[in-house]
């Protein structure tokens, strides 16, 4: 659906995306993300030719974004941070109005914008005027404008900043609905809602493309088993002391009992050490069962920290 290659854009000395590459294949929701100043909107202006790039080249199902732009455009629908809505229109004006602009047939129009408005849950506010809704409804009529034409890319820049928590959810499963139909590019700050509608995870930090995977998997090879949660069947004091011969172990923290007679603990190695085997052979050892054992997933919040925590600017 979506290629990217070596794209660079450039400002001065000033690198904003730094010889970036990756592809999206058709019907994925692939999840952006980066500190502030990172480059993902300047990567997705690009990617929607809203501005040029400095060198390199953006394909939208094979149709080059500079070459042929109108072309490319067709396959694209997009929602910037701040919805591109007219105020003094109401929604179904509006809706009209995008429908002109991207040259929607008569005879299409008014099954489109029906369809449209049911799947962005904005039917009860048609005849409103836009100043009038709430953010959350305006988020939504200009999500209904990028749907118009039924384009095959979708890319939504930062779609629920601004909302309240049910709104939040709302975007949400439209977001995930949206994925049953259309490839979908969204950035978000909220990692969270990122980690709950997206297929895969790309993080961009000063321009380049520092990880790509599912949240599952990153968290997986960030893990690498230092970590591990523990329930252990025994005197707490007793599976505390034994751990002490085994200096793999470098901490011990108590978590609770969640059943009679046993103990919950997290235990922790160096970084890129796993401690799983000294565990079993710690707790053989002292006759202690191990009723429970399993990794600690980084939550995308830890690791969205973990990989870009090195200081930083860039262009946003």
């Amino acid at each position: 659906m979506v290629e990217v290659k070596n794209l660079t854009k450039r400002y001065g000395a000033h690198f904003a995306v730094d010889d970036i590459s990756f592809t999206v294949d058709d019907g994925e929701i692939l999840g952006f993300l980066g500190p502030n100043g990172a480059g993902k909107t300047t990567t997705m202006n690009i990617m929607t030719g809203y501005i040029a790039a400095t060198s390199g080249d953006v394909a939208i199902k094979g149709v080059d974004i500079l070459a042929e732009p109108e072309k490319a455009k067709r396959h694209i629908g997009y929602l910037p941070e701040n919805p591109p809505v007219y105020g003094d229109m109401r929604v179904d004006e509006y809706l009209n109005f995008a429908a002109d602009i991207k040259k929607i047939r008569s005879a299409d129009r008014k099954a489109m914008i029906a369809n449209i408005k049911e799947g962005v849950r904005i039917e009860d506010v048609s005849r409103r005027l836009i100043k009038n809704l709430s953010k959350g409804y305006r988020q939504r009529v200009g999500l209904a404008q990028a749907m118009m034409g039924y384009p095959d890319l979708i890319i939504m820049d930062e779609p629920t900043v601004g909302l309240d928590p049910k709104q939040i959810i709302e975007m949400r499963d439209v977001i995930k609905k949206l994925g049953k139909k259309h490839t979908v590019i969204l950035s978000s700050h909220i990692l969270s809602e990122v980690s709950a509608v997206c297929d895969r995870v790309m993080i961009i930090n000063k321009g380049k493309i520092v990880a790509s995977d599912t949240p599952g998997r990153l968290s997986s090879s960030l893990t690498q088993g230092s970590q591990i949660q523990v329930r252990i069947k025994g005197d707490p004091k007793k599976v505390e002391a034994a751990v002490k011969d085994f200096p793999v172990i470098r901490s011990v923290k108590a978590d609770g009992s969640r059943e009679p007679g046993t103990c919950d603990f997290i235990l922790s190695g160096d970084e890129d050490a796993d401690i799983r085997e000294a565990v079993f052979a710690c707790m053989s050892k002292n006759s202690l069962p191990i009723l429970n054992m399993r990794a600690m997933d980084l939550s995308l919040e830890e690791i969205f920290l973990q990989i870009t925590s090195s200081e930083g600017g860039g262009a946003k």
